[in-house]
């Protein structure tokens, strides 16, 4: 039997790196996503050659779904200098609330480059392996919330994750259920005896606000070889008749390679597990997706539904901006097996 998989577009990649602008030469990757009115809009990933590695998002459209063209030659979002996400806006997730957009994206207080010494700032190479007497990395990933009334314009309200908490893939659901705000999260320190769970897994959370955010709960952990070293959310839920539609990427502890599996949540009760699939509908096989800066990982981070269609926009390799798509009814039906 063929096993399942998304299909790639045979044009991928979908956006480049673009050498005429600083902030974006090296990498576009790791896209949120957004439909209306016939036009698909693409929120990306994007860093430029320089040492320190601070990262952007800019913003793109296309009438197709394949063919993007830049907003401006300028990003949407830029670390703020001095603030709270001074080395990074990253890895963004995107849903809507009446008029207006919520954007969670992972940020850092200094560059990837950049680390604290002795009260000193410094500039090292990647990877970064220096560690704090409590365990944590020096430059600790966390995650923010942005508002938007047009996708261009921002307004950020600051961090959403444990000030202690290496806590990234901040993914919201894109309606309350039961009166609350619901979101998946994965932080890294979450793991052994005491959590429930051997690897960094996915956890679900809920808030009266979107700001304040209680204990999370375990939510799913490994079950198939290729996602043994950890799991984490992917895409924003997508409501089907038949229930919430849900990717999520996992690593194996073999190859290190970042593949893609699909759920299907109850729709009044999110911690309800409809379907898993036990196979990976996604896999680095293409050059874009096996040469870069991580090499051997798809990593979707939007998805939108169009007519009977889902597109998956995902990164591949830490480098480049691709999609791949499938029909809803026949990913759900796979999932139900």
């Amino acid at each position: 039997m063929i096993p399942f998989r998304l299909k790639k577009y045979e044009g991928n990649p979908i956006l480049k790196p673009n050498p005429k602008n600083q902030w974006e030469e090296l990498v576009v990757c790791n896209p949120a996503a957004w439909y209306e009115n016939g036009t698909f809009y693409m929120l990306y990933r994007a860093a430029g050659n320089d040492r320190d590695h601070f990262i952007y998002l800019g913003l793109a459209t296309s009438k197709d779904g394949f063919n993007f063209e830049r907003y401006s030659d300028k990003p949407v979002l830029a670390p703020t200098p001095n603030g709270y996400d001074a080395g990074c806006c990253e890895d963004p997730r995107l849903v809507k609330f009446d008029n207006e957009f919520f954007l969670t994206y992972a940020y850092r207080p200094w560059a990837p480059g950049q680390y604290w010494r002795d009260d000193k700032k410094v500039t090292i190479d990647l990877p970064m392996n220096d560690f704090l007497p409590t365990g944590l990395r020096w430059n600790v990933s966390q995650t923010a919330l942005a508002i938007s009334p047009d996708l261009i314009h921002w307004k950020k309200l600051g961090r959403i994750t444990k000030y202690d908490s290496d806590n990234r893939d901040v993914i919201l659901f894109p309606e309350k259920i039961n009166g609350k705000f619901v979101r998946f999260e994965r932080p890294m320190e979450a793991y052994g005896p005491e959590y429930g769970c051997d690897v960094p897994s996915i956890w679900i959370n809920y808030s009266d606000n979107c700001l304040d955010w209680g204990e999370a709960k375990l939510f799913l952990t490994p079950k198939n070889d290729w996602e043994k070293k950890k799991l984490g959310g992917s895409t924003p839920p997508l409501r089907t008749k038949d229930g919430w539609l849900v990717l999520y990427h996992g690593v194996s502890d073999v190859d290190d390679t970042y593949r893609v599996g699909a759920l299907l949540l109850d729709l009044n009760n999110p911690e309800k597990i409809l379907g898993q699939t036990k196979d990976f509908i996604l896999e680095p096989t293409e050059d874009y997706e096996t040469k870069g800066f991580y090499n051997g990982c798809t990593f979707p981070t939007g998805n939108v539904i169009v007519g009977d269609t889902l597109y998956v926009y995902y990164g591949g390799a830490d480098r480049f901006c691709c999609v791949a798509t499938c029909k809803v009814d026949e990913l759900i039906k796979e999932i139900m097996k």
